[in-house]
């Protein structure tokens, strides 16, 4: 059964979601995937209400902060919306030639249009599947853009299941169906 292809992750912690994604991205290369994306990691720990770290970009390694040292006005959160839209736009070159987009999550930014949004519209536009992870507060505005998309708890088998539901073994950049 071919699944859509797009697929949030959630019911869990980002760091524990980062580091599965990562760990995916590493074997879906060696198996012969072309990955683009960005995952978020860590910049140390801040005093903030928000987890905000970097992004890097999967193929550049290029890293996007995403904390400002103070909260603007209107919020406790520390998130730099221009460094994930930067973060966002740093990858629209690269979704034509991947098999897969990994984009961190879905969020805030993202739910009004801004962030790594133009990058789900891009992988959108062209076909390509993409895995990414929402958190619970902000599942309303991802079934408002990706109504039909595919839940994913954070299992390994249940990402490859979805990944080879959309990503046919004959499409692989130059790897033979039999595994090599």
């Amino acid at each position: 059964m071919v699944r859509n292809p797009i697929a949030a992750i959630t019911g869990a912690e980002t760091v524990a979601i980062q580091a599965l994604l990562l760990n995916t991205v590493a074997r879906w290369r060696a198996a012969g995937l072309a990955v683009c994306g960005l995952i978020e990691e860590s910049d140390g720990p801040t005093q903030s209400s928000c987890s905000c770290g970097v992004l890097r970009n999967l193929v550049t390694s290029a890293r996007f902060p995403m904390y400002l040292d103070e909260a603007p006005a209107h919020t406790s959160c520390h998130l730099d919306e221009i460094g994930v839209t930067t973060a966002g736009e740093s990858v629209l070159d690269q979704i034509a030639d991947a098999d897969v987009v990994v984009l961190s999550k879905f969020g805030k930014v993202e739910a009004v249009g801004g962030g790594l949004f133009c990058a789900f519209e891009a992988a959108g536009a062209l076909g390509k599947p993409v895995i990414t992870s929402v958190a619970p507060k902000h599942d309303y505005a991802w079934r408002r853009f990706a109504p039909h998309a595919t839940t994913i708890s954070l299992r390994q088998d249940e990402i490859d299941g979805w990944r080879q539901s959309v990503v046919p073994a004959a499409s692989l950049h130059g790897v033979v169906a039999s595994g090599r």
